[in-house]
């Protein structure tokens, strides 16, 4: 584990930037990581899909992968990767401050 410092305090992250400690997280926090990954700024679109990913993860400790996430979040797999170019489900975990979801590379 490591430590990244963001405008207002330091975060714990793992090797490719994902928090490792999601009560660590802030929607502040999670613009920052967006900016970085080159999303700027965050839509309602997004912040539907962050906060989706996020609430899936409190609730049964694991992120949703892609195909839960198309079918369940009210936003269709196509616009997924139309917000999140880089990679929806892992993106949108990152931004959200939760562990890469499994199977993503």
């Amino acid at each position: 584990m490591t430590t990244a410092v963001t405008a207002d305090r330091t975060v714990d992250v793992d090797a490719e930037g994902f928090l490792q400690k999601p009560e660590q997280w802030t929607e502040d926090l999670a613009a920052g990581i967006a900016r970085g990954e080159g999303i700027d700024p965050l839509t309602d679109r997004h912040w539907l899909v962050v906060r989706f990913m996020r609430e899936r993860y409190l609730q049964n400790g694991q992120a949703p992968t892609i195909r839960t996430l198309g079918r369940e979040s009210g936003v269709s797999t196509k616009e997924l990767y139309q917000l999140f170019p880089k990679g929806p489900a892992k993106l949108a975990a990152k931004i959200g401050g939760i562990p890469k979801p499994h199977g993503c590379i």
